[in-house]
């Protein structure tokens, strides 16, 4: 329930987001029209509109939609960019990505997830995204170069095929440490590579599995 008793909606969302410090209008827009029930399990529906995780499949957790926010916004998304996400989950930032952006390419390690999330797309009319299963560390080189990427799974480092996928110029946002506290950060791609361009905020996320991550457990 929101605070004066009332059944939380988007807007509720739009609210943690803006006390999160993002001011991106469009952002809030796309929060405000995307309806988060629809990228939850049937069974958590009732905690969509609140500011917190939800439990998915495989012992995963979708990310807090005022964090979803906080990392999109540092993309700063102006609607041409090609864009890849690494941990799709069930598909509530990745609609908003494809609201903001021009396409989106997602991967996710788990199948099941993955058709989830394009069950939700579908039916929330969003075409401009492409899902696939795979090991996300490893990028998606055949949609690349992209303009900006966004890892959803703490590494102490960024992924080095990603992060050679981005275009000179491109931004990449991702949990840096261990698995469970972490700092989220922004880079930028220059001449030699990505730079760190400052810090979004402190946050906890799951460990990135994959060839360039963690050993999958």
């Amino acid at each position: 329930m929101s605070r004066d008793g009332s059944e939380p909606t988007p807007e509720d969302l739009v609210t943690a987001a803006r006390a999160a410090g993002v001011t991106d209008e469009r952002l809030l827009g796309a929060m405000r029209s995307t309806p988060r029930a629809a990228f939850v399990p049937a069974a958590h529906r009732r905690s969509a509109y609140l500011d917190v995780p939800v439990p998915i499949a495989h012992g995963q957790v979708t990310t807090q939609p005022s964090l979803v926010a906080a990392m999109v916004a540092a993309l700063r998304l102006t609607g041409g960019e090609r864009v890849l996400e690494i941990g799709t989950g069930c598909g509530f930032q990745t609609a908003l990505l494809a609201r903001l952006s021009a396409y989106v390419v997602s991967i996710e390690r788990w199948p099941d997830l993955a058709e989830e999330a394009r069950a939700g797309l579908s039916g929330e009319g969003i075409a401009n995204v492409t899902v696939v299963v795979g090991d996300g560390t490893l990028g998606v080189p055949e949609h690349a170069p992209y303009d900006a990427v966004v890892v959803s799974a703490a590494f102490p480092e960024v992924p080095g095929p990603p992060a050679g996928q981005l275009r000179p110029g491109g931004r990449l946002v991702q949990p840096i440490g261990p698995g469970g506290r972490e700092l989220v950060t922004l880079y930028e791609r220059g001449p030699r590579g990505l730079v760190r361009t400052g810090t979004v905020v402190a946050a906890h996320f799951v460990r990135l599995y994959g060839a360039h991550g963690y050993p999958p457990p």
